[in-house]
């Protein structure tokens, strides 16, 4: 059985290879004018049944007349017309009249109609075919059809189409694996990556049939592949393209066709499998759904477009890196993001580039790649950024750099319908202060703890005294030790802990804490071990990874943990005044100070809302 990668081959060749390697022929199909047509590729074109209007019609309220008995009416002149009719809009016009009159143009007493000005031949007339003429074609072939297309369509009188039938099969592999809306037991995993393909298919207007889980078993899974084949243009298999012991994609295509590619230089994406069976396409997908993501959108859609489905580009944008990357040479690696507008330019923040985070996914709305020719990116470079989602959308990002507390995804949701986006990335309250300092995020949460008590101020003025900034109060919130079995402060040494990042304001004031109870955090166990969230800590509380941990009340709240305070710290926005001009930052400032948003704080647990919504200069 193949139990590795054959020899791993670049996106280039793998380009090559789906386009040189299959007969690409589509199938075509006969749907009715639905719905469910949207999206669909016309395979021929498709003619008006009948013309429209399909006779002469009105297109004024007036009255209909012989153009010759018009001739030399004027103010001076006025001519009683010898015969008329009235007609309204879309009325059928007698065919002894050839225009008409609007009826503001028209006197008229009792039986006789007046004009004071004559009119051409077909004036405010629709002539039979003014739309669209019996035969005429309405859509060319290779046209993705639209709404606006289907109400056309029906309106000329065509209820079927045929449109191009690509037909993919999508099966799902793997005995871990159980369906969607079922809460996965401990070590099993909800399928979700046919879900996503899926949807990425039929956006393209391909057909996804989706079929039911496979176990792990090679005899089980060759009959879904050999079914698979017969009834699709193009196979997916998901999962099982790795070397491991349960991965049977790879023996199953090369024992009913070919394996042309096991391995391309693609990060995240490597294991993907280019196989062919009768002719046809077999991919074996990588079951890390980022990792399928990008087999979709790198070799899956080029592929299709080979068989005359149009692929759109997506828009392209300049961007400034927030963060340095490294990357292996030789390999084409894809880096999800998070892009902003921050006056004229745009920056971009990498999300994690873990192939089993999906969140980044949900998180970034756009990507970049990194050519296997090079070694990776530098911070402050600028890169080209392919969207993900519309421009006008990309527009509305507003990038949150700092701080985490888990009030900012509630804010993000109430920030939503006045039109802005918020996209966080938790970096610690330092982290925020760098990233504003650099030009690189439009606001950043922090709740950095001063020698002197005070909060936030003191960091500014050292690291950016020059800078016109405000801070924005979020909430004064309550942080503390966060344990299943109610542990307070004296009681961390010996304890197993789970901490905050570096440069986190939490990390700071747990920091002065302990020195100023004269604690080591060397008789801390797990002192060392680092997360970036509150929800975090409180993950690795739950779930017995650590006896403790410093966090907010609202993150031991939410999974039921017990929490002893430690202290009360303002938690606040710094941003740059000027961009309080911006609508964006406005908007965001309307809803930190909203009445909603304040109830969402209270509803959480552990925040005064006393000072929410307040505005104070860094000089003032």
């Amino acid at each position: 059985m193949v139990k590795r990668y054959l020899s791993v081959i670049t996106l280039a060749e793998a380009l090559a290879l789906v386009k040189n390697s299959f007969p690409a022929i589509p199938g075509v199909l006969r749907i009715p004018v639905t719905t469910a047509a949207v999206g669909r590729i016309t395979a021929e074109p498709v003619f008006a049944r009948f013309s429209v209007p399909a006779i002469h019609i009105s297109a004024m309220d007036g009255i209909a007349v012989r153009s010759t008995d018009t001739l030399g009416a004027s103010e001076q002149n006025p001519v009683t017309l010898p015969d008329a009719a009235r007609v309204n809009t879309g009325n059928i016009v007698p065919p002894e009249y050839d225009a008409v009159i609007m009826i503001e143009d028209v006197w008229i007493d009792g039986e006789t109609c007046t004009i004071r000005r004559p009119v051409s031949p077909w004036q405010h007339i629709r002539p039979i075919g003014e739309d669209i003429g019996e035969s005429e074609m309405i859509l060319s072939s290779h046209h993705r059809i639209r709404s606006q297309d289907l109400g056309a369509l029906a309106t000329y009188g065509v209820t079927e189409i045929v449109v191009r039938g690509v037909s993919v099969g999508l099966i799902p592999t793997g005995s871990e694996l159980v369906l969607p809306g079922v809460v996965p037991p401990p070590g099993r995993v909800v399928e979700s990556n046919t879900l996503m393909a899926a949807a990425v298919l039929e956006g393209v207007g391909a057909v996804a049939h989706r079929y039911g889980i496979v176990t792990d078993d090679y005899d089980l899974i060759l009959d879904a592949v050999r079914r698979g084949v017969v009834e699709n243009d193009i196979l997916l298999v998901s999962a099982g393209s790795s070397a491991g012991t349960r991965d049977y994609t790879a023996d199953v295509i090369r024992d009913l066709g070919e394996v042309l590619a096991h391995g391309v230089a693609i990060k995240p994406g490597k294991p993907v499998i280019i196989g062919r069976i009768d002719k046809k396409p077999v991919i074996g997908l990588p079951g890390y759904p980022l990792a399928a993501a990008t087999v979709l959108r790198e070799i899956v859609l080029p592929l299709l477009s080979h068989y005359g489905l149009p692929i759109q580009e997506p828009g392209r944008i300049p961007a400034r890196l927030t963060t340095s990357l490294e990357s292996d040479i030789g390999t084409d690696e894809f880096v999800l993001l998070s892009v902003g507008r921050i006056g004229e330019r745009w920056v971009a923040a990498p999300q994690s580039r873990g192939a089993g985070v999906q969140m980044s996914a949900v998180r970034a709305n756009g990507y970049m790649q990194i050519p296997a020719k090079r070694e990776g990116a530098e911070a402050g470079e600028t890169v080209d950024v392919r969207l993900s989602v519309p421009r006008a959308e990309a527009e509305e990002a507003v990038l949150v750099t700092g701080s985490h507390d888990p009030a900012l995804d509630y804010l993000a949701d109430l920030a939503r319908p006045r039109g802005i986006d918020i996209h966080s990335t938790h970096l610690g309250s330092m982290g925020g202060v760098i990233a504003l300092k650099k030009g690189e995020c439009h606001a950043a949460p922090m709740h950095l703890l001063a020698p002197d008590g005070s909060y936030n101020t003191y960091y500014l003025d050292r690291y950016m005294p020059d800078a016109d900034l405000v801070l924005l109060c979020v909430a004064e919130r309550q942080q503390g030790v966060i344990s299943r079995d109610g542990l307070g402060f004296d009681d961390l040494p010996g304890r197993t802990f789970i901490n905050r990042q570096r440069g986190s304001g939490t990390r700071i004031l747990l920091d002065h804490c302990l020195s100023a109870r004269g604690i080591d955090p060397a008789s801390i166990p797990g002192y060392a071990r680092e997360v970036t969230t509150h929800l975090a800590v409180s993950l690795a509380v739950r779930n017995g990874e650590a006896d403790a941990g410093m966090g907010v009340y609202s993150a031991a709240k939410a999974l039921g943990l017990r929490f002893v305070p430690v202290a009360r710290e303002r938690y606040e926005l710094a941003m740059h005044r000027a961009m309080l001009d911006d609508p964006r930052l406005a908007a965001l400032v309307e809803t930190v100070s909203s009445e909603a948003f304040k109830e969402v704080l209270r509803d959480l647990g552990g925040y005064d809302t006393d000072e929410t919504g307040a505005l104070r200069g860094l000089h003032d």
